[in-house]
């Protein structure tokens, strides 16, 4: 099995906070369907605007980060058999989330 990251852009996000109730109902049902699945490895919304950058040297910066134009929403992991499986989970969240979803496949430790 091969482990992939679904996650969307927080600006891909375009509902009214009334939708939000929904959406999260919606978004509930597909993680359900993907614990019973047995795919499910992780997932969660992130604040967009609570980011720190650590730089190698060890020194922090907290954001918000204005010239960021990508922000990191949320995401899934999935553990599948194949793309083709890692999409149609991909298509199921984005319909319940209402927005695109980009999957990357998440590589394996060479150590292991």
């Amino acid at each position: 099995m091969t482990r992939y990251l679904i996650s969307f852009d927080d600006g891909w996000m375009d509902f009214t906070p009334e939708e939000l109730p929904d959406i999260a109902a919606a978004a509930n049902a597909v993680v359900k369907e993907a614990e019973a699945a047995g795919v499910w490895v992780f997932g969660a919304g992130l604040e967009a605007q609570r980011a720190s950058i650590v730089a190698t040297d060890g020194t922090v910066t907290d954001g918000p980060f204005p010239e960021t134009k990508e922000v990191i929403g949320g995401f899934a992991v999935v553990d599948v058999d194949t793309r083709e499986e890692a999409l149609e989970w991909a298509a199921k969240i984005a319909a319940a989330c209402r927005c695109s979803q980009e999957v990357r496949e998440v590589l394996s430790d060479p150590g292991q």
